[in-house]
């Protein structure tokens, strides 16, 4: 087992049985993002993750919303709870909530009444590509979403940006203008290489956003950029986001079992670990556990 402490800031877990997850649910083909999900669309728990980093020192692990049917958002968070509170995983969660949803605020309320709850994702990624979209327009254009996004202040929630480059400089202004709602990028802001200048937007957009210190990134989501990903074609932008946003603003992250899609995890964590092997020891422990621990207020000693 590695020994530093690792606080797993992207993980999912889902019972099929007990939640609806359209993306988990047949028929099953290739053509959204990410290609076909049936090779996990089986139920993922606790032990299940345990047994995935049993190699690594997993000392906390923030639940990200797992894409479960919107109507089940609140069941979802209720259902974390109570593993939580029997098996002491997910350490944090981060919930589900439609901002220009009109009943958003009361949700929000819900939500943030629960202890574990930290922040809110609502998947934004939005491509002119039908085959790249998740989403049918723009939400982050539409004042009632900006609305919904300021109440997160009022609710002491952070927000998972899971977007896509070319969206990041339009919603600078928006973040800038709530300075008191912390924004973590999911997925190392997810750079479209398919796109002509998808490198160059993904450096314009990942810019913007560091020059606000209430920005942090996640490095994860490998697979998001390359399928068929190699530790080479990773490394110089996984180096270039920690550049970008300094090590006090990066966490390393496993995103358990979506990753799987694409390489063990076993894979990805080791691509971390040579990644950060030429940092200070103090700069790693931030990378791979107290930045997690800090920005999602989690109350550990990682």
């Amino acid at each position: 087992m590695t020994a530093i402490p690792f606080v797993d800031a992207h993980i999912h877990l889902w019972d099929l049985n007990h939640i609806r997850y359209p993306w988990l649910t047949p028929p099953f083909d290739g053509d959204g993002p990410n290609g076909s999900a049936e090779a996990i669309a089986r139920n993922y728990s606790v032990a299940d993750y345990r047994a995935a980093l049993a190699r690594w020192n997993v000392v906390g692990a923030v639940h990200i919303d797992a894409g479960a049917d919107a109507a089940h958002s609140l069941r979802e968070t209720e259902w974390l709870e109570g593993l939580a509170t029997d098996t002491g995983l997910p350490t944090g969660i981060v919930a589900y909530a439609d901002f220009a949803d009109p009943g958003a605020d009361a949700l929000l309320a819900q939500h943030a009444a629960h202890p574990r709850v930290r922040g809110i994702r609502q998947i934004v990624n939005w491509h002119a590509d039908a085959q790249r979209t998740y989403t049918p327009r723009d939400l982050t254009r539409d004042e009632a979403w900006q609305a919904g996004f300021a109440r997160l202040a009022t609710h002491r929630l952070s927000f998972d940006l899971q977007c896509y480059p070319g969206q990041m400089p339009g919603l600078v202004p928006l973040f800038a203008r709530h300075p008191d709602v912390p924004v973590i990028v999911n997925h190392l802001g997810m750079p479209v290489m398919s796109d002509p200048d998808g490198l160059a937007d993904w450096r314009h957009g990942m810019r913007a956003l560091a020059a606000l210190p209430h920005v942090a990134v996640k490095l994860s989501g490998l697979g998001f950029i390359w399928r068929d990903w190699t530790f080479e074609r990773v490394r110089p932008i996984l180096l270039e986001a920690i550049d970008l946003f300094g090590p006090d603003r990066c966490l390393f992250a496993s995103d358990a079992p979506t990753d799987t899609l694409f390489a063990p995890i076993d894979r990805y964590l080791e691509t971390y670990h040579a990644i950060a092997a030429d940092f200070s020891d103090a700069e790693r422990r931030d990378l791979f556990g107290r930045n997690a621990n800090r920005l999602y207020r989690l109350g550990l000693n990682p």
